[in-house]
């Protein structure tokens, strides 16, 4: 697939949009940590080189890119935290992190391009949702590098509290490394409890007490 583009901010644009914001979410998939979404609306005129699909850039670049993101555009994130992923589901936390980062942008846009197949129920913005957003659509895809690089710096920091989990490189994904470190040292309280790998131990544990 080529490179994302500016063709669905354009189209919105020619709409009559006067401001396009694009949003993403990362942290669906781990077992410990937040959800965490941006939001970003780029200046046609000002678009850095080798914007991408974070996935695709190597941790320098996303780094780099993130931190040219956050000081030339208009963005904001927002993380929703491991209590409230287990009391909604991870679909409706990932929706209620987009509606966040949306919301916390310095002014309203008049367009939202979602990343993915659903729009977020309480997102009251026109918007359209863009199929693997992060790798067609260049504002997407600067959501995706922001929210990557903030989450997996909390990561870090969590790593910190809690060695041998391996977050800081696994940013709380489920590696083998992070699964037998569950085995054998139990849950944190930045663990998903409502994920199966981490509700089969906190099962197995409360058998174990009984």
């Amino acid at each position: 697939m080529s490179a994302p583009d500016f063709s669905f901010e354009a189209a919105a644009l020619d709409r009559g949009a006067r401001r396009v914001a694009g949003v993403d979410e990362v942290g669906r998939g781990p077992l410990a940590g937040p959800v965490t979404a941006c939001a970003v609306v780029l200046d046609p005129g000002l678009i850095p080189e080798g914007l991408n699909d974070s996935k695709k850039l190597t941790a320098a670049r996303r780094e780099a890119l993130a931190e040219w993101v956050m000081q030339n555009c208009d963005w904001s994130a927002a993380h929703v935290s491991v209590e409230e992923i287990d009391r909604l589901n991870i679909l409706q936390a990932s929706h209620l992190a987009m509606v966040r980062a949306v919301a916390g942008l310095a002014t309203p846009p008049c367009h939202v391009l979602v990343d993915g197949n659903r729009l977020p129920r309480d997102l009251t913005l026109p918007a359209e949702a863009v199929i693997k957003g992060d790798a067609r659509c260049l504002s997407i895809a600067a959501a995706s590098i922001v929210a990557k690089v903030l989450r997996d710096r909390i990561m870090e920091d969590l790593a910190q509290q809690h060695p041998g989990y391996g977050w800081e490189v696994n940013a709380g994904y489920p590696t083998p490394e992070h699964k037998r470190a569950l085995l054998d040292m139990g849950v944190t309280p930045h663990h998903r409890r409502s994920f199966k790998p981490v509700h089969n131990i906190l099962c197995r544990d409360e058998i174990a007490t009984h």
